[in-house]
């Protein structure tokens, strides 16, 4: 049994008291335990972060940048071993793990400009003998709280720009799928990166609330679902900290009479059914306009039929099993809430078998027409391989109902039509829009982040936004004068 504990002050620890079972997902069995975090082991760790800071801070950006270059080149070099890691735990397709690592990379290089990303502002003479200039600062010990869709990549949205900037992190990973951060937290070490300055514990709500709540942690990252998205930034804010939380997502595919259908089907399938639906930009509404929805339906039966599924660890397949038995018995739970209130469930992924993989957690792809927005299926984020298609009558109607939904993560328009599009990306209310792109997520050197309960707080992650929320802004006028210029009892003026 494999016994996964936390990584401190450049060290692995002891096991804690508590443990909690980490699965195989594909095989439906046990194959560690992971140490959860009593609040003192979390302290430990912030303290072990505080420490560390102020060399790191002093630490020239261009020396940071180059720890990150070091550790990217080791990245490339055991993509393959990170990706099994992950594959293991959560169950993704082996291929589905090298594109998340790949992508988290991504944030990596974008890092290491950070020489030139943290430059400030100056303005020589703004009056006479008066300079003015701003610099941009680390805020301190920083924290990021990670699901278990992404074990490597979403970390890798927070750490990276963080650490480049001048602080110190902990992370708590999600305890379904936490090997992933211990194994980036020692290339880090071999990379050059000094001790304290990336800490993980692994952990409960103990962990998380120790974190939103000690004065020594100055900003906190999240991602995860709304409700938990809420408590941290309330909890966090009400604690003086920084915070940007991001949420759920219903992310909606509009199909326009005018698109390229088996290009649409095709994108559509990915997009739902890819990494069983556990990702955060999954598209799990397909909106069909006008007289196009029996044939979009058919095709995507077909294609829905045909997915290869099974162990994540082999290769040549569409979709590996989702997460833990109760994560499918709750996405199965949403499956038959969906019959329950008359939508037509065109394909039934329900009852699932891998032969060797009894236990596996697995469902198969679901597909349902004539989905209502006052059904359950339509209104909560489903998190696994279920597409609902919705049928409206124009345009209009698929803005409208895209624009009312709570969440306003990710959309995207399938259309041949320039003016459409153009239209689209203007009167749509969501963060991240697609124009004949299924999963719009923005490259490393852009932000991602949605709207309305999609996101709390007012930075989205990575790019120049992750700059801005790892620093502090400081600006500065100065003079030097050669005597005496006096007392000023007026507010003072530059001329």
């Amino acid at each position: 049994m494999k016994q996964i504990n936390h990584f401190i002050n450049g060290r692995l620890t002891d096991p804690s008291q508590g443990q909690y079972p980490v699965y195989n997902p594909a095989l439906g069995e046990q194959s560690g335990q992971v140490s959860l975090a009593s609040q003192d082991e979390v302290i430990g760790a912030i303290e072990a972060a505080r420490d560390a800071f102020p060399d790191w801070a002093e630490t020239t950006p261009l020396n940071r940048a180059r720890i990150l270059f070091r550790f990217k080149m080791l990245l490339e070099e055991r993509l393959d071993e990170l990706a099994r890691v992950v594959s293991s735990e959560h169950g993704k397709v082996f291929e589905d793990a090298k594109g998340e690592i790949i992508r988290g990379m991504e944030v990596v290089e974008f890092a290491c400009g950070i020489p030139h990303l943290l430059k400030g502002e100056i303005t020589e003479q703004v009056g006479r003998g008066v300079d003015a200039w701003s610099v941009n600062q680390p805020l301190g010990v920083v924290a990021g709280i990670t699901p278990f869709n992404f074990p490597a990549m979403v970390p890798m949205w927070m750490w990276p720009v963080a650490i480049a900037c001048g602080n110190t992190f902990v992370l708590k990973p999600s305890e379904k799928d936490p090997s992933a951060a211990l194994l980036v937290a020692e290339w880090l070490k071999e990379a050059g990166l000094p001790d304290g300055v990336f800490n993980v514990v692994n952990g409960d709500k103990v962990a998380v609330d120790t974190l939103l709540t000690h004065p020594t942690v100055q900003a906190v990252s999240f991602v995860g679902s709304t409700p938990i998205a809420e408590y941290i930034y309330s909890t966090a804010s009400e604690h003086g900290k920084r915070v940007q939380a991001l949420g759920g997502a219903k992310n909606h595919l509009v199909v326009m009479p005018d698109a390229d259908l088996d290009g649409a089907v095709s994108a559509l399938t990915g997009a739902a059914y890819g990494s069983a639906g556990e990702r955060c930009m999954a598209i799990s509404v397909a909106v069909a306009v006008g007289d196009i929805a029996d044939e979009l339906v058919a095709k995507l039966a077909d294609k829905a039929r045909t997915l290869k599924i099974g162990n994540g660890a082999e290769t040549g397949l569409d979709m590996g099993p989702l997460v833990t038995r109760e994560h499918l018995e709750k996405v199965t739970g949403f499956v038959d809430k969906g019959v329950e209130e008359g939508a037509e469930l065109v394909v039934d992924g329900r009852g699932h078998q891998v032969p060797g993989h009894e236990n596996g957690y697995f469902l198969g792809g679901c597909l349902f027409d004539r989905v209502t927005p006052e059904m359950t299926i339509y209104q909560e984020e489903i998190f696994g391989p279920v597409l609902c298609v919705v049928r409206v009558p124009d345009y209009v109607s698929a803005v409208q109902l895209i624009n009312r939904h709570e969440y306003g993560n990710g959309t995207s328009i399938y259309t041949r039509s320039g003016g459409v599009a153009r239209r689209f990306v203007r009167d749509i209310q969501v963060g991240m829009v697609g124009v004949n792109v299924p999963i719009p997520v923005p490259m490393a050197f852009h932000a991602f982040g949605g709207w309305k309960r999609s996101l709390f707080g007012s930075h989205h992650v990575h790019g120049m936004e992750g700059v801005k929320f790892y620093t502090r802004r400081k600006a500065v006028t100065a003079r030097w004068p050669d005597g005496d210029l006096g007392a000023e009892f007026v507010m003072p003026t530059l001329d």
